[in-house]
């Protein structure tokens, strides 16, 4: 596809400008010229600037694409599975699980997005989803129509190239659970995943190497892992009896970070972005 930028720049700078003024001011970026806004710390906008640094244009562009926000309720599917016709989404707070139903009516919970994540974005593009999406938590969202998107690939083909980039990141992190289900056993999986979870949530500025909240129960570990929930319940206490890892409450505790990637054999490359390609 070949990206034009639209005549409309000097009007999307006024747009951008008259916006400010809507949000509350938070404190200075080091070094940047400018107040912090909601959509300039928003988990997408983070998400996306360890690729692109976002000129004031594209950050005009992705609130925009924030305005339509809704609130969803936990247990209460967003997204069906075979549904069509339906609208993608930028999730602003809370969790997901994305999931397949089996004919036998057995569940694969296929990935969990977090706040900064785009849910059913493929579906979109192929018209029917090919999985369901069902919030973990209450969550906020904002709809996105596949019109939105077009629109703003075309005026700001550098934001396009940054939601390439997280579309790929998500493709490599399928790869990894495909591997671990595949060829890891149950507790260097639950050790990979756990710190996969800790560096995307890392990125969105809600986790770090001590650890992160998290509000999965055994049953979505053992959906997403293919474990039992008893098999989750005795990894789990494995790796805490070893001083690596609690998951306890709603939190998950690193004791031993180091440990924990060697068991997992756990190389954040396919994950990881030193700084913004694009400039």
């Amino acid at each position: 596809m070949v990206f034009t930028i639209l005549a409309g720049t000097e009007a999307l700078r006024t747009d951008r400008k008259q916006s400010l003024c809507n949000y509350s001011q938070f404190s200075r970026i080091p070094g940047g010229g400018g107040h912090l806004t909601e959509i300039d710390t928003s988990p997408l906008t983070r998400k996306l600037s360890a690729f692109v640094a976002l000129s004031e244009v594209e950050l005009a562009v992705l609130e925009r694409l924030h305005q339509r926000r809704r609130v969803f309720r936990a247990g209460r599917d967003l997204i069906q599975q075979g549904q069509g016709e339906q609208a993608a989404y930028i999730l602003a707070s809370g969790w997901v699980c994305s999931y397949k139903i089996q004919p036998d009516g057995s569940r694969q919970i296929v990935d969990f997005q977090i706040p900064g994540d785009f849910l059913g974005l493929r579906s979109v593009l192929l018209k029917t989803s090919d999985h369901s999406v069902e919030p973990i938590v209450e969550i906020q969202a904002a709809e996105v129509l596949v019109s939105d998107l077009l629109t703003a690939f075309e005026q700001t083909p550098r934001l396009a190239t940054a939601i390439f980039w997280a579309v790929s990141r998500d493709e490599a992190m399928v790869v990894e659970h495909l591997v671990g289900l595949g060829r890891r056993d149950a507790d260097a999986r639950m050790a990979h995943f756990l710190l996969e979870l800790g560096a995307r949530l890392a990125l969105v500025g809600m986790g770090s190497k001590a650890g992160y909240a998290c509000p999965l129960t055994q049953y979505h570990l053992a959906d997403a892992l293919g474990l039992s929930a008893v098999h989750v319940n005795r990894v789990l206490r494995k790796l805490r009896e070893d001083a690596l890892v609690t998951f306890r409450d709603g939190q998950v505790t690193f004791d031993n970070y180091d440990g924990l990637v060697a068991l997992a054999e756990f190389d954040p490359a396919y994950l990881d972005q030193t700084g913004p390609l694009l400039k």
